[in-house]
């Protein structure tokens, strides 16, 4: 019998924005980050999907809000979304998640087209690099903490995987450099790279992330509760010496390579 444990209200007070939040690793992060204390805006494009986090959150005595967005469209919908979430959580955002990200089937390079090569660009890296230019003037003055979602895929080459890789090795480089750019002014950026994992958006490809995980060390695939038990981590003062680091959260996956 499994049990949900006791908040330990090690993020009271703070608002938190979590991108790509209306399902998957981004839903499990959500309600983590309102279970520890925070009032979490939770964003993503699907209303209903993000009105059942909501719910989820707010029945379970946590506070959070829903804004739709498409982190695709640009410098407008970033910078509306940034104001939106700001006002819902009543003060500048001073916890900042980038998870949305656009998935990429495996294929190969000669398949990879410009239509996906662009939206694969503009939700996975434009669109976080822009969201974090538009919340960090807020957090000069109160401090805070950005956590962005890497992968395994972005320090590993893996076959049919090119794209998506180089979007993540993209993101791990932006977590170094906006570390090393914030921590004299009180805000922490690091990064989770989660190895393949289990959530109850992508039921249908289980078999074949155990098969992905049969050689890692610990012979399973990770689950969104405990990507988010990384990032609620990251979030906390626990962290608070932490800044530019890339947490595998892979069952020993990279360790083993």
């Amino acid at each position: 019998m499994t049990t949900t444990p006791t908040p330990r209200q090690r993020l009271a007070g703070r608002r938190a924005l979590v991108t790509g939040s209306t399902s998957g690793i981004g839903r499990a992060v959500a309600e983590a980050l309102a279970h520890e204390g925070a009032t979490v805006v939770v964003s993503g494009r699907n209303e209903a999907e993000g009105a059942a986090v909501v719910d989820a959150i707010t029945a379970a005595g946590g506070a959070a809000h829903f804004i739709a967005a498409d982190l695709a469209e640009g410098t407008a919908a970033v910078e509306q979304l940034a104001q939106a979430a700001a006002q819902a959580a009543q003060g500048p955002i001073d916890l900042l998640v980038n998870n949305a990200a656009q998935l990429i089937p495996a294929q190969s390079l000669l398949d990879v087209d410009e239509t996906l090569l662009d939206r694969a660009l503009a939700v996975n890296v434009k669109a976080p690099a822009l969201l974090t230019k538009a919340v960090v003037p807020g957090m000069l003055e109160i401090g805070g903490a950005i956590v962005n979602m890497g992968s395994i895929n972005g320090s590993v080459g893996m076959a049919v995987a090119s794209l998506y890789g180089a979007t993540k090795a993209a993101i791990h480089s932006l977590t170094a450099s906006w570390a090393a750019e914030l921590a004299g002014k009180n805000i922490r950026v690091n990064a989770i790279a989660p190895g393949p994992t289990m959530t109850p958006a992508n039921a249908a490809a289980h078999d074949m992330l155990r098969q992905l995980t049969t050689g890692q060390p610990d012979g399973r695939p990770g689950t969104g509760e405990e990507v988010a038990a990384a990032v609620v981590f990251l979030a906390s003062d626990e962290a608070a010496h932490i800044h530019g680091v890339i947490l595998p959260v892979d069952g020993g996956y990279l360790a083993a390579r």
